[in-house]
């Protein structure tokens, strides 16, 4: 199995639009911030409007390529907007069919490699909600610890969640990193 991040490109916009975007009631879309009630952009919008502008040529943002087919994403923003002193990543694996197979603790590792190149940053963080167990389990074996656990302010399916928040310093990546393999971005 041979798992990249890269930039999307335009000729990218319309694969990346079908494996991400197509499906409406996809089962990502339960894990991955539902409370949010995001929309799903249409598919002309994305590849030729706004929506796509996020997506392309962007070091924030990056498809998960799987053996040569687009399956995911990653992507980094700043919790603290303009200040840009606190980083956050996410990962989403689209096709349900992709997921439990190592596809996202390799992804998201090599994710937290390159924000940590990218950036001159102590700490990188991810946040998730009690709803997402498999998010969860993801964060813990790749060795990201646990900071917060902010009870019952999420809010989705007539109940309450936790926000959940994970992250790991610098040095304490690389130490983690020191007895394995360099992975190759």
């Amino acid at each position: 199995m041979k798992i990249s991040l890269k930039k999307i490109k335009k000729i990218d916009l319309e694969d990346f639009w079908n494996v991400a975007y197509k499906d409406k009631n996809a089962a990502w879309t339960k894990f991955n911030g539902p409370y949010f009630k995001d929309k799903l952009p249409e598919k002309e919008g994305f590849i030729h409007g706004e929506a796509s502008k996020k997506h392309l040529n962007n070091n924030m943002y990056k498809a998960i390529w799987c053996d040569g087919e687009i399956v995911g994403s990653v992507s980094a923003y700043y919790e603290d907007g303009n200040l840009k002193r606190w980083l956050d990543v996410g990962i989403c694996i689209y096709d349900d069919s992709n997921w439990h197979k190592g596809i996202g603790k390799i992804a998201l590792k090599k994710w937290i490699d390159e924000m940590f190149a990218l950036v001159d940053l102590p700490h990188i963080g991810l946040t998730t909600w009690s709803g997402n167990q498999s998010m969860m389990h993801l964060a813990k074996k790749i060795g990201l610890n646990k900071e917060a656990e902010i009870p019952k302010v999420r809010y989705w399916e007539n109940k309450y969640w936790d926000s959940i928040k994970y992250g790991i310093l610098r040095n304490d990546w690389n130490n983690l990193k020191g007895g394995e393999e360099n992975i190759i971005l």
